[in-house]
């Protein structure tokens, strides 16, 4: 039998972590991959034409540290498994960066887009960000991109959304599940970025029992016009996969072949794995799905065990709530600028308090954060964490692409910090990307 050519170049990283799990019975456990493995195979995709598999790198250090402040560090928190992961993700990009490929598929585990910034431990399920190290990655080794982020997880990405909110050339778009009925209980239309990047964090909580068609519909009206406004140099698509109708932790009704569709449609230069748990009826399918739609081949045949047509339907009352969210989203996205001065003024600083809970680990923290406002760049930024048990740790950010005004802002507000003056400090510079820290632990 003669296999189907990909009509587009594709390749494909495949770390299972069969070594890493958080406990026997936990959703994010060592089989979670294993029949998607074997989906893959008996589907004949590796002997593809035009699909190509990729070996992981390994992630550094430096590459954490370039992206999270973690305390104690980064060794302490990530296991070989987080390397491996995030390495994955980044041999995914540098397959497409370096012209091999056209687009790609990190199938990786550990996920990461619930680690913010700050890692003091696993929130949801989460260590390390995957996709932000690969991001930076590449911003590091290639150029500084202009990059879209498309979260379809059914979780909403706050970690993502956390190291992207001030990050003007990062367009961060979640669409997940409604806040108020799952976990992380965040990603709501309110939450549109910091002072500098106002406007490029655009969430669309989705109301429970959500199918394709509720997804597709969000798609066309909303992210599809954002994208081509936007002008991405870069898609990566954080690719949940809990969004389907029969996973054990969520609520939405999507299917393999909607995924499918979703992908097809935005057409991500990048997909990356991150959660869904349905590890027999849906993950071999949607992964199968997500691969041949990256590589242009026809998905007409692909379909489920325990698919019925019923659960690709709307319900009026939900396309009437998506109508008037992605109506009201639109205006809010076109009209950025002026909200973004009614709301932050003439300011030349901003602050922002927050408390952030570390759920696995069962750390709850307090951060106090304070952004430089600058038309010229991201802006510097200090943030002060607090989780307690002589936890206190200070952060200093400088952005990529920083103005004269920033670096020597940002390197005063280090210089200011007494070697003693908390449990760690720590000096992300990323013009010069280097690393700095002092302190009890450092």
């Amino acid at each position: 039998m003669q296999l189907p050519k990909a009509l587009k170049r594709t390749g494909i990283v495949f770390f299972p972590a069969f070594d890493w799990s958080i406990s026997p019975t936990h959703p994010e456990r060592e089989e979670r991959l294993l029949y998607t493995r074997d989906q893959i195979f008996e589907e004949g995709l590796m002997d593809v034409e035009g699909i190509r598999e990729y070996a992981p790198l390994l992630a550094t250090e430096e590459d954490f540290d370039r992206v999270h402040a973690c305390f104690p560090d980064a060794p302490s928190l990530a296991g070989p498994s987080h390397q491996v992961s995030a390495g994955g993700a980044i041999a995914a990009a540098k397959a497409v960066m370096d012209g091999e490929v056209e687009s790609s598929f990190a199938l990786v585990r550990p996920p990461g887009h619930h680690a913010t910034r700050v890692v003091r431990g696993l929130r949801g399920f989460c260590i390390v960000n995957i996709e932000a190290v690969m991001i930076e990655y590449i911003r590091r080794h290639y150029r500084n991109l202009r990059v879209a982020i498309v979260d379809t997880d059914c979780h909403h990405g706050d970690g993502t959304q956390d190291i992207y909110w001030n990050d003007p050339n990062t367009l961060f778009i979640s669409l997940h599940q409604d806040g108020r009925t799952l976990y992380p209980g965040s990603g709501f239309p309110s939450e549109f970025g910091g002072p500098n990047g106002y406007g490029t964090t655009l969430n669309i909580p989705l109301p429970p029992n959500s199918t394709d068609e509720a997804y597709h519909y969000v798609l066309d009206n909303f992210v599809l016009p954002v994208l081509d406004d936007w002008k991405p140099d870069l898609i990566i698509n954080s690719a949940g996969q809990d969004n389907h109708f029969t996973d054990p932790i969520t609520n939405m009704s999507v299917t393999a072949q909607g995924y499918a569709e979703i992908t097809r449609k935005l057409n991500p230069h990048i997909a990356v794995l991150e959660g869904g748990y349905s590890v027999q009826s849906a993950l071999p399918y949607v992964n199968t799905g997500i691969l041949m739609a990256l590589a242009g081949m026809d998905t007409g045949h692909l379909v489920e065990p325990d698919f019925h047509p019923g659960v690709r339907g709307m319900d009026d009352k939900t396309g009437e709530y998506l109508k008037k969210l992605c109506e009201l989203m639109v205006v809010r996205y076109k009209h950025r600028d002026e909200l973004a001065a009614k709301e932050f003024g003439d300011k030349s600083h901003h602050t922002e308090s927050r408390t952030l809970f570390h759920d696995e680990a069962g750390i709850s923290e307090e951060q106090f954060e304070r952004v430089t406002l600058c038309k010229e760049c991201a802006g510097m930024v200090t943030l002060e964490s607090d989780a307690g048990r002589g936890e206190k740790m200070f952060l200093v950010q400088i952005p990529l692409g920083a103005c004269p005004k920033c670096v020597s802002e940002g390197l005063e507000a280090y210089g200011n910090v007494g070697a003693n003056d908390y449990d760690l400090t720590i000096l992300q510079n990323r013009p010069e990307d280097v690393v700095e820290k002092k302190g009890r632990v450092a």
